[in-house]
């Protein structure tokens, strides 16, 4: 069962990199026909453009923040109370 407790785990990291990678593709390559950020040409982009990029943008913000929040609570957290657990049995003796 362990097994596929660490697959789901792996799985989901997978997930939140691979969605993290496709919303940075979508605002600097796809949306907008542009390589790099916009700078000046912000000016002659039509909203729709724009409102497009920054929704892909959002999404990313969202899936970074998922990331580290799924990675504190699992991988971060444990570590931590399992650390403190043994420092207070160190103070218990």
């Amino acid at each position: 069962m362990r097994k596929w407790w660490k697959l789901l785990h792996w799985f989901i990291i997978i997930n939140f990199i691979v969605e993290i990678v496709y919303g940075f593709y979508m605002v600097f390559f796809v949306v907008g026909g542009g390589r790099y950020p916009l700078m000046m040409r912000a000016v002659d982009t039509p909203v729709e453009i724009i409102l497009k990029r920054r929704l892909f943008s959002i999404e990313v913000w969202v899936a970074i923040a998922g990331l580290a929040v799924y990675l504190a609570l699992t991988e971060f957290l444990p570590r931590k109370l399992r650390d403190m657990n043994i420092i207070l049995e160190r103070k218990g003796d």
